[in-house]
């Protein structure tokens, strides 16, 4: 083969190899570009699922909060409502003591 067809073929040759390299690049490129997208992809999806149970866990909790707290004034009202009762019948006896103790008193004045 002569020689200058043999250059042309190395140069030929060297053009088809910088060709592939140049299409290895831009797919590299574009392979790294998509794993880039599907990686924000990945962690908007993660972000959403984790504000999503972090809103369903404070909504569980705050449902946790009111029940308790309605428990609490009911058995606050329960209590109320057995010291009225127990005041309600000790009335009548603790009046009766003031109208004695007030009675001793004028008496001891007289």
């Amino acid at each position: 083969m002569p020689r200058p067809e043999v250059l042309e073929r190395i140069k030929e040759a060297e053009s088809e190899a910088d060709d592939i390299v140049a299409e290895a690049e831009e797919e590299r490129d574009q392979r790294i570009s998509d794993a880039r997208e599907e990686a924000e992809e990945i962690r908007r999806k993660a972000e959403a699922e984790a504000a999503e149970r972090h809103e369903q866990r404070v909504s569980e909790v705050r449902e946790e909060i009111e029940a308790e707290r309605e428990e609490i004034l009911a058995e606050g009202e329960q209590q109320r409502d057995a010291l009225e009762s127990s005041a309600r019948e000790n009335e009548e006896d603790v009046t009766e003591y003031v109208v004695d103790l007030f009675k001793e008193a004028v008496h001891a004045q007289t």
